[in-house]
């Protein structure tokens, strides 16, 4: 598996429940979405690597020991000499309420990835591709992005997770961001995303009218994510199922969208069906959802194992 795009530090507080003006406590974790799937799916035996951009400086020396420390292939991960490693703060207010903070100015290095620097031999024989909506956002990272998806050729498993930040996009360039996602749905397999995610790929909040959306944007999986309604699951062979979320008492949501990423993947490599793939995922983001961090609290197979009662 290769995952394609964001990678940062997390700095996230060390006590729940209050603002950032009375934290003085923080822990340090590797993050980024696309880096948190290819941790999570590692966690799970799986083969990744990741293709990212940090600052050419200590915390992008501690990224990619993280990466290596994880099990995720750093060698596509390289430095910008002029820009600083990007860091995201948050606030955690649990059940359902995680502010972020990102610093990723004057440009994230990960936007820096350009189409004429990938391993195209690489991309195409992985079995699964990760990109996301916010390698759309800008250039030189949306060609790079485009170019990847396309070399893969619709091969299975082929992903696009929409991943719409708009506070990550400059604002001159949200209004064409449906058009970007359409240019890479085009070359997609699979699509993720939650509600608002999906409204702003295809226009449409009911999670049945996304999922169709998707489909008939190109994708052969459409998986759209509902919060406490669980998730709705669409496959263009007809097959549709919708499961309830695996009960959790919140600590830190943000990192439960990347554990279900990774262990989407797994599943998809492991050719379950779609139920039990999903319900396995389901778990997974459960048992991030019950922990502080991301990278570092993405579970091993026999964690969900045991939450699943053995049935996975």
């Amino acid at each position: 598996m290769i995952a394609l795009g964001r990678l940062g530090v997390d700095l996230y507080p060390l006590r729940t429940g209050v603002p950032l003006a009375e934290v003085d406590t923080f822990g340090k974790f590797l993050g980024g979405s696309p880096a948190n799937v290819a941790v999570a799916a590692a966690r799970l035996g799986r083969r990744t690597a990741l293709v990212s951009r940090t600052g050419d400086d200590s915390f992008g020396d501690y990224l990619r020991a993280e990466l290596k420390a994880f099990g995720v292939d750093a060698r596509w991960v390289e430095p910008v000499p002029e820009l600083p490693t990007p860091v995201t703060f948050c606030e955690i207010f649990p059940p359902d309420d995680f502010p972020l903070y990102f610093y990723r100015r004057p440009e994230a290095p990960d936007l820096r990835i350009t189409a004429g620097s990938l391993d195209l031999d690489a991309i195409r024989a992985a079995r699964v591709l990760w990109a996301t909506g916010t390698g759309l956002s800008a250039e030189p990272s949306r060609t790079a992005t485009l170019t990847a998806l396309a070399h893969r050729r619709r091969a299975a498993h082929t992903v696009l997770d929409l991943d719409w930040r708009p506070m990550l996009w400059d604002e001159a360039e949200r209004p064409h961001a449906r058009a970007h996602y359409a240019a890479a749905l085009a070359h997609a397999t699979v699509a993720v995303g939650n509600i608002a995610e999906c409204a702003e790929a295809t226009g449409h909040r009911d999670p049945d009218a996304a999922a169709d959306a998707l489909l008939a944007a190109g994708v052969t999986l459409a998986v759209v994510k509902q919060g406490p309604e669980g998730v709705l699951a669409a496959h263009r062979d007809g097959a549709r199922v919708t499961l309830p979320p695996v009960p959790v008492e919140v600590v830190n949501g943000l990192g439960a969208g990347d554990a279900f990423g990774g262990a989407l993947c797994h599943g998809l490599l492991a050719g379950w069906p779609l139920a039990t793939t999903i319900r396995y995922a389901n778990a997974a983001g459960a048992l991030v959802a019950g922990r502080l961090a991301c990278s570092s609290a993405m579970p091993r197979a026999d964690e969900i194992d045991a939450l699943l009662g053995g049935t996975a």
